[in-house]
């Protein structure tokens, strides 16, 4: 059962009407779990129609007490998104397009899959807080001090067109239009932006760590910090700024304690998950590897797209360091420590890893 941080003055009712789209994720369920041990008995999950519920349904079946509404349907129709708003008086939206290599495809489950679930919002005018899950790739690194925290007060990427990553164009433009709709109709909306969210049943490294493309790993993180945030921790944010008085239209970053770096992160994944071969480009290797592949890609008009880039590098393996004060202002703290999270997804990774 998932630890919870105290909610002093809830925006909900325990009998209101909760959303969360993307239910059945890595995430969603999560918060699923975290919202229904805080005490909240009437929640409406919504899923896509080819969706497995499993995972969702034995979260479910623990509280029996509790009215938990499974709704199938698709956030590209509007009708869709007017039904699953009905009456609802808080609305995690968590669901997205992912690993979508073009930025049409990122756009239309991302940017127009939220437009329309705050235009079904505006119908009902019920919800008191549109709860928005970004994510740190919006954030623009690349004029930040090197001494200087990255937190909520830093710019996002004025130009996501030239980041080359068509996730980090859709997150841009979907929080761009959550702060229009609560600048234009007034619907009050919090945005929660994690980090790299890690857990037991999601066996990767991160890209901050290095890449895998070439037929042998790349160490490029070095000494970074990874911005890590374990999933029952990243959980208990949404849950807490989602719910809290006081916060409207407010940015909030998600990252845990104690974070490890790229260097650490991947010894203790050899040692405990298993062995592979890598090769570490120090910093000055790594930007200049970017700074040629983007100069061939324009040269080329993208015949090599862009995958590698300058930005992509002050994004990823830039040396930053990461501050969670405003999230702890509010009375959050990661339940599961670094340690112990680290452990518990180790010991998981190998399990697979020896199965596979």
């Amino acid at each position: 059962m998932i630890p919870c941080s105290q909610i002093n003055k809830p925006i909900a009712k325990f009998d209101d009407v909760v959303l969360v789209t993307g239910a059945n994720g890595f995430i969603g369920t999560r918060l699923v779990d975290n919202l229904l041990v805080r005490g909240f008995r009437r929640l409406r999950c919504f899923i896509r129609p080819s969706s497995n519920s499993r995972a969702l349904e034995q979260v479910c079946s623990r509280f029996g007490h509790c009215h938990v509404e499974i709704v199938k349907g698709n956030l590209l129709s509007l009708d869709d998104c007017v039904a699953a708003t009905k009456d609802a008086v808080a609305i995690f939206h968590l669901a997205a397009g992912r690993g979508e290599k073009s930025v049409p495809d990122a756009y239309m489950n991302s940017v127009v899959t939220t437009r329309n679930l705050l235009e079904a919002t505006r119908c009902w005018g019920t919800s008191r807080r549109f709860v928005n899950v970004s994510s740190f790739a919006v954030y623009a690194n690349t004029n930040k001090a090197s001494w200087r925290k990255l937190d909520e007060s830093c710019p996002v990427e004025p130009y996501p067109e030239l980041a080359g990553d068509a996730y980090c164009f859709a997150k841009v433009k979907q929080d761009e239009i959550v702060k229009e709709y609560g600048l234009r109709f007034g619907i009050p909306y919090v945005m929660v932006r994690p980090g790299y969210v890690f857990g037991p049943s999601k066996n990767a490294i991160s890209g901050r760590v290095g890449i895998g493309s070439f037929g042998i790993f790349l160490h490029l993180g070095g000494s970074n910090r990874i911005p890590l945030t374990y999933v029952d921790n990243c959980a208990d944010a949404i849950a807490l700024t989602g719910l809290s008085e006081g916060v409207d239209n407010q940015v909030f970053n998600v990252i845990d304690d104690n974070l490890p770096t790229s260097r650490q992160f991947l010894r203790l994944y050899k040692r405990k998950v298993r062995r592979f071969s890598s090769l570490y480009l120090p910093h000055a290797a790594s930007y200049a590897f970017c700074w040629l592949w983007e100069s061939y890609s324009r040269w080329s008009c993208e015949q090599l797209p862009p995958a590698f880039n300058r930005k992509k590098w002050h994004t990823y393996w830039k040396n930053t360091s990461y501050s969670n004060a405003k999230l702890k202002g509010l009375g959050w703290g990661p339940h599961i420590s670094m340690t112990e999270a680290l452990s518990r997804c180790f010991e998981s990774w190998h399990k697979e890893t020896a199965h596979a």
